[in-house]
């Protein structure tokens, strides 16, 4: 059941992280049960002509980076495409294509449909607080042949929480295409780092609010697995960004795939490992 209005209120004014803790975690278990899904990405620099080194692990490719033109984004998703075949390709931020489509004075639908033509399969994130027009960007994505690979914050929201989650459930309502929401910032300031309990209130108050979307999703190479490990048990579902390289030079169990199977197991929860498309993978 979702939140209403007054309930959410009260649950951002409240310090018991851990009610707002357990009430999200049923909901998250009401959804998805104890699985808990995983993907392996090989991130490739945004600039033709790089080398492209996919380790044979990832289970999604994404080209990270913001293109200098059109061309260079169309070039490069040709060049990665043709280099991986059949494993999932993300690139770019959506808000960065905007900006791109403005520059090159073409539509963002015209943009889209050419990366879309180059193999392009998902736009690597969606940062809901840069885009220009959230509704209208996230459709266009969706009609020019695309998906979003996630919803995001690029910073962190000046506004109060339950507001700007609102809006977040109210897109999908509209769009009804979003997979996966990221609620951490991609971006922190340093003067004003937030605080773990911050944060895993955020993720809690996104699975209660935006009941819409499928996937609550924490970044692991960029929280951590700790944090990781703590969102999982407050309503996350999804750990992005898992390494896809097997390194064992600190022995086994901290290889990335051990040590993210490990701590999904050690929350209490089934780890399942999927690729960019959400498929699930084979044990």
């Amino acid at each position: 059941m979702p939140v209403s209005d007054a309930e959410l209120s009260s649950l951002a004014s409240s310090h018991d992280i851990i009610s707002i803790g357990m009430l999200a975690d049923e909901a998250r278990r009401a959804r998805h049960g104890t699985r808990t899904t995983f993907v392996r990405v090989a991130d490739v620099a945004v600039e033709p002509g790089k080398r492209v080194d996919v380790p044979p692990a990832a289970g999604e490719v994404r080209i990270a980076g913001t293109p200098a033109s059109r061309a260079a984004a169309v070039d490069r998703v040709r060049e990665v495409t043709a280099a991986v075949r059949s494993v999932p390709v993300s690139g770019f931020s959506l808000a960065d294509l905007e900006e791109l489509a403005t520059s090159e004075q073409i539509t963002l639908r015209q943009l889209l449909e050419e990366l879309h033509a180059a193999k392009l399969e998902l736009v690597a994130e969606a940062p809901f607080d840069r885009l220009k027009d959230p509704r209208r960007s996230v459709e266009e994505v969706n009609i020019a042949g695309l998906a979003v690979a996630r919803l995001t914050f690029d910073r962190l929201p000046a506004a109060d929480a339950p507001a700007v989650l609102r809006q977040i459930a109210a897109l999908q309502r509209d769009v009804a295409v979003i997979r996966a929401f990221a609620p951490l910032p991609r971006r922190t300031n340093p003067a004003v780092p937030t605080t773990g309990y911050e944060d895993v209130k955020r993720v809690a108050l996104a699975r209660l609010c935006a009941d819409n979307i499928p996937s609550i999703q924490v970044d692991w190479s960029l929280y951590g697995p700790k944090l990781a490990q703590v969102a999982l048990t407050v309503g996350a579902d999804d750990v992005d960004a898992v390494s896809p390289v097997d390194d064992m030079s600190l022995g086994r169990r901290r290889a990335p795939l051990e040590e993210v199977i490990s701590n999904i197991r050690s929350a209490g929860l089934q780890p399942i490992e999927r690729n960019g498309r959400f498929d699930l993978l084979p044990a």
